[in-house]
């Protein structure tokens, strides 16, 4: 008798999905709290009826541990662990600084 495995081989595509963190683009608009900014992400999507665009937006406290960013820049966060009350987003890039 041969020894063969009866375990069900994992897939890499399931560990790859499974691990992904959420990577969004945005705008600073607050820069007041210590080693916290408030980001405003922005998308656009049309309307279920009249077809139209419709702005919509989001904003989130995320950990800047250094203070780098400031208001106005283009910023790249990713989510994360839970750091405080409400913070669930880190600075991972600054994109663009601004003028």
């Amino acid at each position: 008798m041969s020894d063969t495995a009866t375990a069900t081989p994992t897939t890499s595509t399931e560990t790859e999905t499974r691990g992904r963190r959420k990577v969004r683009l945005g705008t600073v608009i607050s820069d007041k709290m210590d080693k916290t900014v408030i980001v405003q992400v922005g998308s656009s999507k049309a309307h279920r009826l009249y077809r139209k665009t419709v702005q919509q937006r989001a904003r989130f406290k995320v950990h800047d541990p250094k203070n780098e960013c400031g208001v106005g820049d283009l910023v790249r966060i990713t989510e994360t662990r839970p750091i405080s009350k409400e913070k669930r987003w880190r600075v991972l890039e600054i994109v663009e600084k601004a003028r």
